[in-house]
């Protein structure tokens, strides 16, 4: 078995490569992401409920796409400095960087506010909002 890969015999390339209107959406839609999903924390942090399901649940939908896609972020991240050694590139005016890193803010963020959580109100609220429930 070969330990090393011959110089013409890797297939590992550089960082995945994204377009400079790619790397600007990625960016912007992070960014905006991580900020619906820092203030969730917030509001759960300070009243030990998260946000309200809004008319029609969009405030609740929105809430949950984001955690979602910060999650994804942080997870495209991670693949790409495992697979190459550096992290995201900074984007069209750092906006990619900046969403990197607010989202591995949000996420260091909500592992405090979850020991927060427990700690202070001793439970974890419902992500979907129950009849009778502690944040009816």
């Amino acid at each position: 078995t070969k330990l090393n890969a011959e110089e013409g015999d890797s297939n590992d390339s550089s960082s995945p490569t994204l377009s400079d209107s790619d790397s600007t959406t990625l960016g912007i839609a992070g960014v905006l992401a991580s900020m619906v999903m820092i203030y969730s924390e917030s509001v759960l942090f300070s009243t030990g409920c998260g946000l309200p399901a809004g008319p029609l649940g969009l405030v609740g939908a929105v809430e949950g796409v984001s955690y979602l896609s910060v999650v994804g972020l942080v997870g495209y991240s991670l693949y790409t400095k495992f697979r190459t050694g550096s992290g995201l590139p900074a984007g069209p005016g750092g906006v990619l960087g900046a969403a990197e890193g607010l989202a591995y803010l949000a996420v260091f963020a909500g592992f405090w506010v979850l020991v927060a959580q427990v700690t202070n109100y001793g439970y974890i609220p419902n992500a979907v909002p129950m009849e009778g429930g502690m944040c009816s």
